[in-house]
């Protein structure tokens, strides 16, 4: 099978040098590795002429867009698999061949585990528990998993029905000329879940939890406005499209935003943006939310 890795980046070259220090390193190396660059001004091209590493240079189109050409590349170029990621983690060295292992006829897409590279026995991302429809529950005593350990004991097979886009998603080609590609209306936040619905109704979606993917915790990472404008708007949208109990998800998410973006940014900045000259700027984002209006609205 040749596959190709690829990474989309912006503005971090320092990470991004890592994520490729790591893919190069693999005990299974990839048949080919590109850099979607968005527009970077900070030496990332530079840095990747340097190590001879292919890169697609393109204006910021966000992270919907860097994986559109990414998935673009691995057509043009004739794969049969693209092995996504972003870049600011990166693989174990046995990461690609675990997933190459796993990627068996009827299986659309499999994907790395994605622990904290501080406390890799923690997610970065809690796993949900899924109810009858393979969907995350939201309402329960237990509602996520938070360490590889947990997973385990639920995973009996050594892979799990769910997986976070993008931190080490190999896509098999099939499954893409057939589900398509990102959708870049999205720009940022809920093009990974749109795309992930979208492939497991072609087939399988799982986490292989001998496939680790190593990553900066993001619960402290501020905010910008604009993160947390596509953040409630596109998950409504997604809410109404995958989920059931949408009333429910929808609270939850206006309520899991605003907590968020007041925890990172400071609660003063959150009441600033409900109160000042940013006032509007939840409301439209539930508006265009609850009426589907998937979209770039202003730049990141």
């Amino acid at each position: 099978m040749r596959i190709l890795a690829a990474v989309v980046t912006h503005n971090r070259c320092a990470l991004l040098e890592r994520c490729i220090d790591h893919i190069t390193g693999q005990t299974r190396p990839p048949d080919g590795i590109v850099v979607i660059n968005n527009a970077s001004t900070d030496g990332t091209v530079a840095m990747l002429d340097s190590k001879g590493i292919a890169h697609i240079d393109q204006a910021n189109l966000g992270s919907a867009g860097g994986w559109n050409r990414a998935i673009t590349a691995c057509l043009e170029g004739g794969f049969e698999a693209v092995w996504l990621m972003d870049d600011d983690g990166f693989p174990d060295a046995t990461a690609l061949a675990a997933l190459e292992q796993a990627l068996a006829p009827g299986i659309a897409c499999v994907s790395s585990v994605v622990l904290r590279e501080d406390m890799p026995s923690h997610f970065v991302f809690p796993v949900p528990l899924l109810n009858s429809r393979g969907l995350p529950i939201v309402l329960g005593r237990r509602r996520k998993l938070e360490t590889l350990a947990e997973l385990s004991k639920l995973a009996a097979d050594g892979s799990y029905p769910f997986a976070h886009f993008f931190n080490g998603a190999l896509i098999a080609r099939p499954a893409i000329e057939a589900a398509g590609t990102v959708d870049t209306r999205y720009f940022m936040f809920g093009d990974e879940v749109d795309y992930f619905f979208r492939l497991r109704q072609i087939g399988e979606v799982r986490s292989v939890l001998a496939a680790r993917h190593y990553h900066p915790d993001v619960t402290r990472r501020p905010l910008t406005p604009t993160k947390l404008y596509y953040y409630l708007k596109n998950t409504l949208v997604l809410n109404e499209r995958y989920f059931d109990k949408v009333l429910l998800r929808n609270l939850l998410t206006l309520a899991i935003g605003l907590t968020r973006y007041g925890a990172r940014n400071g609660w003063s900045t959150l009441a600033l943006i409900l109160m000042g000259r940013q006032r509007r700027l939840v409301p439209r984002a539930v508006m265009r939310g609850l009426r589907g209006q998937v979209g770039a609205d202003f730049d990141g």
